[in-house]
């Protein structure tokens, strides 16, 4: 039997992740290697998380919950969210508990997308995104925003991206990878927009918890006229550091979540019962400890974005999530080259930023998500690498 032959060329066609290429290729090495090229923090789940957790265990809560998450972790979802950016959500009819934020996405996505309906995407931007559109049989629309506008989508490209078969723009913010923040103010031309056309929005908001002055998390979902067009995605991966409890959630429209629920329903039936629990511990209690970490991830930003710029490599400052994206085009190199070199020859791991999109060539992912010791060490390893570089 020909196996290849039989693989469905929608699959075929899309690539692998370059982010888990680049991890991969690191935990290959027989050498030590300091990796800054996954997004996860280096922080432990935060004990009394944990203890809800164990304590969920122990008292034998080890049965499915309902599809779409226990309502008391539902709840404590919308008094969170309304608590932190003031957005308003039933729990009963507009909230479903999701396998992280990235199922969130891909429900999201398979609810409204029909083949051929075309979607928005800034670039760069968080790998699945285009993936997911893909997959759903969608046509993915790139915009690549700019480093003169901080990786912020202008009024101007979304209006020239937009046709009468755009079904929906998918927005990133904070960013992954270039840690670009939309404020209310960049949100308003969009949203002006947006709200008298029949477009979906789905707002990814993983790294709203983590942004740094001057810069304040705004959803686009908080404008009135958008609550009712949008689709809010969060997790817990993230800002209270549960990347392996795979937790995540959506809200939205009530039609829009139903919809989503029924792909969780089949797909993956419900999230796991245990990080459940532990959840809604980290909502109910789990502010100090996020703040805590903000504050030690703000402190790191600060010495890569210094160690960067010393090192020669052109960068705007990023206010949100917990990476650098510098340009590398003075290197004289392409961005996947940069990233192999730089692996090899002085053992760190970094992203090439066209693992991101198009737009992101030219540029490197650096995730200060790792400790002071190690990213200490890489500043000084790549100001050396990037001279060598400038010097061939």
């Amino acid at each position: 039997m020909n196996h290849e032959e039989l693989l469905s060329r929608v699959v075929c066609s899309t690539p692998p992740s370059g982010i888990r290429r680049f991890f991969d290729l690191a935990n290959e090495m027989k050498e030590s290697v300091i990796s800054l090229s996954i997004g996860e923090p280096d922080f432990v789940t935060p004990w009394q998380i944990v203890d809800a957790g164990i304590r969920s265990l122990k008292s034998g809560e080890t049965h499915y919950s309902s599809n779409q998450g226990l309502l008391a972790l539902r709840e404590s979802i919308c008094r969170y969210l309304e608590r932190k950016f003031g957005l308003v959500y039933d729990p009963l009819s507009e909230t479903v508990v999701t396998v992280g934020g990235s199922e969130a996405i891909d429900a999201a996505v398979r609810a409204l997308v029909d083949p051929g309906d075309e979607v928005v995407i800034p670039q760069p931007c968080f790998v699945s995104y285009d993936a997911c559109v893909r997959l759903a049989g969608g046509v993915p629309v790139t915009i690549a925003c700019r480093p003169e506008d901080d990786f912020k989508l202008r009024i101007e490209q979304l209006e020239a991206a937009v046709t009468p078969r755009t079904k929906m723009v998918i927005l990133g913010y904070p960013n992954n990878p270039t840690g670009a923040v939309m404020t209310r103010a960049d949100l308003e031309p969009l949203v002006r927009f947006l709200e008298d056309r029949q477009i979906a929005v789905v707002s990814d908001e993983l790294y709203g918890e983590l942004t740094y002055a001057p810069a304040v998390h705004c959803s686009i979902a908080s404008f009135p006229s958008m609550r009712d067009r949008t689709i809010v995605i969060g997790g817990f991966s993230k800002a209270f550091a549960m990347t392996g409890w795979r937790i995540g959630f959506a809200n939205g429209p009530a039609t829009w979540l139903g919809a989503m629920n029924k792909i969780h329903q089949y797909a993956i039936m419900c999230a796991p019962t245990t990080a459940q629990h532990a959840a809604i511990e980290a909502l109910e209690n789990g502010d100090p400890s996020v703040q805590e970490m903000a504050v030690e991830y703000d402190r790191r930003r600060r010495v890569v974005l210094d160690g960067v710029r010393k090192a020669g490599l052109a960068c705007f400052e990023p206010l949100g999530a917990f990476y650098i994206f510098p340009d590398i085009t003075s290197s004289g190199l392409d961005s996947t080259t940069f990233c192999e070199r730089f692996l090899h020859e002085e053992k760190v791991a970094i992203v090439p930023g066209n693992a991101f999109g198009h737009a992101g060539e030219g540029y490197v992912r650096i995730s200060y998500a790792a400790s002071m010791e190690n990213i200490l060490v890489a500043m000084e390893r790549l100001a050396g690498f990037a001279k060598r570089c400038r010097g061939q």
